[in-house]
């Protein structure tokens, strides 16, 4: 599940056919000179300056000014731009008009382990959380869509009244399409608004989850996800995104900056694993990383010169359990690669390379990785006789094979 910042997630909504404000996203407050030249309703409208970040509560955190004109809106971004908040460079503005309205409602679609779940609830904002009895939901089976008759009965429970009913129900609609058509994980808007100049319902902020593995079937998806973990993504961090978006089978990677043990392991089980055992036996973790579902050698061998590029790391763990359709051979040629380009930059002075595999070609692939001592490489192998975490137990104790 990947998360999507509210400029790019406004937009997937518009795609779709739902009203969203008018907005800019910036990343220096000198682009309002030029961009309110080109954009009349940023001269004209009264306007609402939030932090551009996947940040929690940043009303709290006063991170979200509203009701400026043109020159408090500049002054409100320079003042946001480059400020650290809960440990978070802000790096960029959202810039909106101000949707004049009165009531504020709460729409929602998320998965669910049959298919989705639509909400609705007749009130929005802070109040849904502190009246989550209120909210009704509609089940919607894997492989079927909601029927505006079924909507409309939702939106009459919600208690909309009947002038919004079919209007709720056809936005309810609209939201689903977006969900489904748009590889959606989870989509909420809160608040939900009737825009009093016209009548129309209007999403005034987004929430927008998405299967980030689900990118190539998205050309137009021209923005980057937002991280979930405090800061920004690495240019690494990036390059490997992009190539995990593009190949059979997964590459991960996400830097620990401090850590002295890095992580290459094959699938998602058996990096929780090697994490858990990293730290139990008093490491300290450098990233997170996995390889899974058989990925291209080129793509192991680009995750694998990450891996190598990270700071400050003593040794590196190539672990695994017995693959079942992996070809262990072929991944590791892109792991081995990976560790001649680095050996060939400087980048593995000192570090240790600990590997435990097991699965098809293990034998031919297991012996490529030996022959890497014969290179001048500090390494030790073990095939699948060898207990999982021995291999961090060995490399944190500095054992020898």
């Amino acid at each position: 599940m990947a998360k999507v910042l509210e400029g790019p997630g406004m937009g997937l909504l518009s795609k779709w056919g739902m009203a969203v404000p008018h907005y800019v996203v910036i990343t220096d407050a000198a682009q309002l000179d030029s961009l309110s030249q080109a954009n009349p309703w940023l001269r004209e409208s009264k306007l609402v300056v939030k932090a551009h970040e996947a940040i929690g509560g940043r009303m709290k955190l006063g991170l979200v000014k509203v009701g400026l004109d043109l020159a408090a809106a500049r002054n409100a971004s320079e003042e946001m731009i480059g400020k650290e908040v809960a440990q978070v460079n802000i790096s960029q503005v959202i810039i909106s008009e101000m949707v004049d309205h009165e009531e504020e409602y709460y729409i929602a679609v998320k998965s669910t382990r049959s298919g989705a779940e639509l909400l609705l609830a007749a009130m929005g904002g802070i109040e849904v959380e502190e009246n989550w009895e209120k909210v009704k939901k509609l089940d919607v089976p894997l492989g079927s869509d909601p029927e505006l008759t079924d909507v409309e009965a939702l939106a009459k429970s919600a208690g909309f009244d009947d002038a919004l009913v079919k209007k709720v129900a056809e936005f309810g609609i609209k939201l689903f399409q977006c969900y489904d058509q748009e590889d959606g994980n989870y989509l909420e808007i809160n608040p939900l608004v009737v825009r009093k100049s016209n009548g129309e319902l209007t999403a005034l902020d987004a929430v927008t989850m998405v299967d980030g593995d689900a990118r190539f079937r998205h050309p137009d998806w021209n923005f980057s996800f937002a991280s979930e973990f405090g800061r920004p993504y690495s240019d690494n961090e990036k390059t490997i995104m992009e190539i995990d978006s593009r190949v059979k089978g997964s590459v991960k990677f996400i830097e620990i900056p401090g850590g002295d043990t890095a992580l290459l392991p094959a699938g998602g089980g058996a990096s929780v694993y090697y994490s858990d055992a990293v730290l139990a036996m008093g490491g300290t973790l450098a990233n997170y990383s996995e390889y899974s579902g058989d990925p291209p050698d080129w793509a192991v061998e680009a995750l694998t010169e990450k891996v190598c590029s990270l700071k400050g790391i003593k040794r590196i763990i190539v672990g695994g359990a017995i693959a079942n359709f992996t070809n262990v051979k072929k991944t590791f040629s892109g792991i081995i690669n990976g560790f001649r380009k680095a050996k060939a930059e400087g980048k593995l002075e000192g570090v240790e390379i600990w590997v435990r595999r097991g699965g098809p070609f293990e034998k031919e692939g297991l012996a490529a990785m030996k022959a890497l001592e014969n290179e001048g490489f500090n390494i030790h192998v073990f095939d699948r006789y060898t207990p999982l975490t021995d291999i961090v137990d060995y490399a944190i104790k500095g054992v020898k094979a």
